[in-house]
């Protein structure tokens, strides 16, 4: 069979799956919703809450039906792109919410990745390029701390540090509170602000994006670092770069030109599954810095138990994660020919 036909029939198999993977999810994410102890209608309601309001609530909600009945209807709903109205937000829609908070973190998520890119691939190229040194030490040993500090610790002394002490950032939120927001065209502020030419909330978007973006992107950059040091040290030993050193191929030609590109092959892998992993990944970011996008109002939803919220915001996220992986598979496939499926 050809490298092409069997890429179309691996994209077809895991398209076929796509809808098997979602129904695991929303599966899941249905039963741990409903087996967290407590009761919605007192999350909803405060527990001083008349006894006949609650029944009303868990009855409009359906909270009174047999728990494979509840799941049936919700399926069917999905089936119709239904995912229902918010609890907690007077009714309204959880696509409308999506459509309101998804556009934050995913802003958040994109100068995220671009700060992890820039820092974990420039160290990993530096540690690679002199193996044994302090550098390479010290590469390894950021890529192994940047892993293993929780997010909410690093945001919090970041906050404590440059908001606090020396006054230099804002302690969160997205933009002033005072000032009136870039015209709403794409929901990204950088670029909106941009679009209408306004390069005063351009700056002033950036500085409130900075702490949070910073914060997540270094954090992340530890694992691009390990990545491009590992595949990058071993592209060096590779035979086709000793016969260009042999031919008399500056060192800093052959490494830029000829090993770093097979050696950020992986990358593009880690890159996709990271920034999908982000959007539905950044909720302790978003919480820490009061960044109004899906991962703070999905944390909302879970602890006032707002059912419809939650699993809207999951599956919307699950199907992002995989559509991502399939075309991540489909870039890799294109980039790289030794790949066979």
């Amino acid at each position: 069979m050809s490298r092409s036909k069997a890429l179309q029939y691996y994209i077809l198999a895991r398209l076929l799956l796509a809808p098997l993977m979602l129904w695991t999810i929303i599966t899941i994410v249905f039963l741990l919703m409903r087996a967290t102890p407590g009761d919605t209608a007192d999350a909803i309601l405060g527990n001083r809450a008349p006894e006949a309001a609650k029944l009303k609530l868990r009855e409009e909600l359906g909270l009174n039906q047999p728990l494979w009945l509840q799941y049936l209807n919700y399926l069917w709903d999905l089936l119709r792109l239904d995912l229902g109205n918010s609890i907690t937000s007077k009714g309204i829609a959880v696509w409308e919410v999506i459509r309101e908070h998804f556009p934050a973190t995913l802003e958040l998520a994109f100068y995220s990745i671009v700060v992890a890119l820039v820092v974990g691939i420039g160290i990993g190229i530096f540690s690679a390029s002199r193996p044994g040194s302090a550098i390479d030490v010290g590469g390894r040993l950021f890529g192994i701390v940047t892993y293993a500090l929780p997010i909410f610790w690093v945001g919090m002394l970041l906050q404590l540090i440059f908001s606090v002490q020396l006054g230099w950032f804002p302690l969160g939120t997205r933009f002033p509170l005072s000032e009136t927001p870039p015209a709403a065209i794409t929901g990204l502020y950088t670029i909106d602000s941009l679009l209408t030419g306004n390069f005063a909330q351009f700056f002033t978007a950036l500085h409130y994006l900075a702490m949070p973006s910073l914060t997540l992107g270094v954090l992340l950059s530890g694992i691009f670092e390990r990545i491009v040091r590992v595949n990058l040290k071993q592209t060096l030993q590779a035979d086709y770069v000793e016969a260009a050193r042999a031919r008399g191929i500056p060192e800093r030609q052959i490494l830029l030109a000829h090993a770093l590109k097979n050696a950020l092959i992986p990358v593009i892998t880690v890159l996709g599954l990271t920034f999908a992993s982000l959007l539905g990944g950044a909720v302790l970011t978003e919480v820490t810095f009061s960044w109004p996008g899906l991962g703070n109002r999905l944390y909302e939803a879970i602890s006032l138990r707002d059912y419809p919220t939650v699993q809207g915001i999951m599956v919307f996220f699950g199907a992002i994660v995989v559509f991502a992986s399939i075309l991540i598979d489909l870039i890799n496939a294109y980039i790289d020919p030794r790949i066979r499926y």
